[in-house]
């Protein structure tokens, strides 16, 4: 049973749907814009849909806000302003709240960016991928690479002083000296955050159903290793799988995730992770994906898709899944408070991953081995449920 002294920390994410086009590599719940975009109409259900999450979170402050998609900035600044507007005259929020805002080259202005700041965004992720023009056009982006370039140095010129850029590797006929350059050449813009990951062929894309040649495992790896390298040379600290930072610029939001928070999801196809610490229960909820269905339904009964409550041995792999993406070590006192149960659910899987050298532990400090790091999904494997529940039976 799920014991909490606390509730976790709460971020808000909010999904913006609509996009330019659809990219062929893209898995994320996003539609291509055919018509006018309904911008009012979404700020509305976005904010009566949240006025329908309130009293399962009601006196518990914000720690961060994060609106991805999709394409956010399609939304005018005008519409971000009344969004945020709106959101603080329903909820609490933490003085040094983190406020992040998706935003493509191909769809911003440089006039834009100061504009959003103004509305309350203290952070920009910029969706850049590549900065040859000859990868974006084979990964179906609309922009170009002088458009992310003058994309970065707009947002630096507005007056941000925390902006990510998005950066991919593993790319259809990408040479590993091509994947560095590339990286030098995001690197040389000075991002304070690099999220920089490998193209994966996700199922239901154009990608999996028509795959580009992409380099072999061998020269993935190796572009990942030289890349972390490079970084790490260049002062950018890597604290997740995929997420590189210049000191204190780390992402707050996504941190929550991967430390097991908690999170409001609103807008067509949000998913959020409630915890009421009172009936210690660990809820999941999704809403609509279509956004016709959920600007429809939002306002006529709520636009929850479906919801389910997480039992024990869920929340230990959810757990685990989220926690083993940071390169940080973590505690068992951290694995209670925020999973509500006894360090017994874990310590077992610990311990055999420790015999096997996948893990250090001392007692109380969880952290990879070299070789827990290198292997992470076999080490994730170990805290499913099933395999999870053997380990506890043979320490009994």
């Amino acid at each position: 049973m799920f014991r909490f002294h606390a509730a976790p920390p709460l971020s808000l994410y909010i999904h913006f749907p609509w996009c330019v086009r659809k990219c062929p590599y893209c898995d994320f719940n996003s539609h291509s814009l055919r018509d006018e975009l309904p911008e009012d109409a979404y700020v509305d259900a976005l904010l009566r849909d949240l006025e329908l999450e309130l009293p399962a979170v009601w006196g518990r402050p914000i720690q961060t806000i994060f609106m991805g998609g999709g394409t956010p900035s399609l939304f005018s600044a005008q519409a971000i302003d009344r969004l945020l507007s709106g959101i603080r005259a329903r909820l609490p929020l933490r003085p040094d709240l983190e406020v992040t805002l998706e935003a493509n080259p191909g769809t911003v202005e440089r006039e834009r960016f100061a504009a959003y700041r103004e509305a309350g965004v203290n952070r920009l992720s910029i969706g850049v991928q590549s900065l040859d023009d000859r990868h974006l056009n084979a990964l179906g982006r609309i922009h170009d690479a002088a458009q992310a370039v003058e994309a970065a140095h707009a947002a630096r010129a507005a007056g941000f002083d925390n902006f990510n850029m998005d950066m991919m590797f593993g790319l259809p006929e990408q040479s590993i000296d091509q994947a560095l350059h590339d990286l030098t050449a995001a690197i040389e813009l000075r991002p304070d955050h690099l999220s920089w990951y490998q193209l994966t062929l996700e199922p239901n894309t154009l990608f999996a159903a028509r795959p580009p040649t992409l380099p072999d495992d061998d020269q993935k790896g190796e572009m990942q290793q030289l890349g972390q390298l490079l970084c790490a040379r260049s002062g950018y600290t890597q604290y997740e799988v995929s997420a590189f930072a210049q000191p204190g610029k780390a992402c707050r939001h996504n941190r929550n995730y991967w430390c097991f928070g908690d999170y409001i999801g609103i807008g067509a196809g949000a998913h959020g992770k409630i915890t009421d610490a009172g009936r210690g229960v660990i809820r999941r909820i999704w809403k609509k994906r279509q956004p016709a269905a959920y600007l429809k339904s939002v306002h006529t009964g709520g636009a929850i898709d479906g919801h389910r409550v997480l039992s024990e041995s869920e929340a230990v792999f959810e757990f685990a899944l989220n926690r083993f993406r940071l390169t940080q070590p973590f505690t068992l006192n951290d694995f209670e408070a925020g999973c509500g149960l006894e360090s017994g659910w874990i310590t077992p899987v610990i311990r055999r991953a420790q015999v096997d050298g996948l893990l250090n532990f001392d007692g109380e400090r969880v952290e990879h081995t070299a070789q827990g790091w290198l292997f992470l999904n076999d080490l994730l494997e170990r805290f499913l449920p099933e395999a999870a529940q053997n380990a506890r039976d043979r320490q009994r």
